[in-house]
């Protein structure tokens, strides 16, 4: 059966091929926009199932896997800064405070689709703004939800992680591969 990650993140691609299982890259053309009234939860999950549908529906006979992954601190939803200035200011809201990072995911087959939502909590030490302004100028905020790398540069300012540390990358992967059994999707050798 062809997999097909409905995605254009690089970190999805690479949680994805740890499973070993082979798989081609379709990144949907969807806009990530909240609409009004829709909850942080609701907002990733009906995202993840837009990607995921868009390209079942091209693909019907592939096994599909779309995914958004968002920051939110005190029900705003940080995504991706447009500029640096604003990565300075989504990482002054996270910095010396818990946040949540969900991921939405679908994986569609046929008419038959599964779409869950993964909740982790991470948690900044204090920065200082000397700080902020240098992990800003590095570059790594800038494609990044909520203006962070938990598995690059942005490591050095997290205290604490409550959940899946790949649903913060992108992925949550022990959930994912349990709702791809249920698809038949088995490990290499299992």
């Amino acid at each position: 059966m062809q997999m097909l990650l409905s995605s254009g993140s690089p970190r999805r691609k690479e949680l994805l091929s740890l499973l070993g299982i082979p798989f081609q890259v379709v990144a949907p053309n969807i806009p990530e926009v909240k609409q009004l009234n829709e909850t942080p939860e609701t907002f990733c999950l009906r995202v993840s199932r837009e990607k995921a549908i868009l390209v079942a529906q091209k693909f019907p006979d592939a096994l599909v896997i779309g995914a958004d992954t968002i920051v939110v601190i005190d029900g705003t939803i940080l995504g991706k800064p447009h500029n640096p200035r604003e990565a300075y200011d989504f990482l002054m809201l996270l910095q010396d405070k818990m946040h949540s990072v969900l991921t939405g995911y679908t994986i569609a087959l046929g008419n038959h689709s599964i779409s869950k939502v993964v909740k982790t909590k991470v948690r900044f030490r204090a920065m200082t703004d000397k700080e902020i302004s240098w992990y800003v100028s590095t570059g790594e905020p800038m494609d990044k939800a909520g203006a962070y790398a938990v598995q690059g540069i942005g490591s050095l300012f997290i205290e604490k992680i409550h959940g899946c540390y790949t649903n913060v990358i992108g992925l949550p992967l022990s959930h994912l591969y349990k709702d791809l059994k249920k698809f038949g999707v088995q490990l290499q050798g299992e």
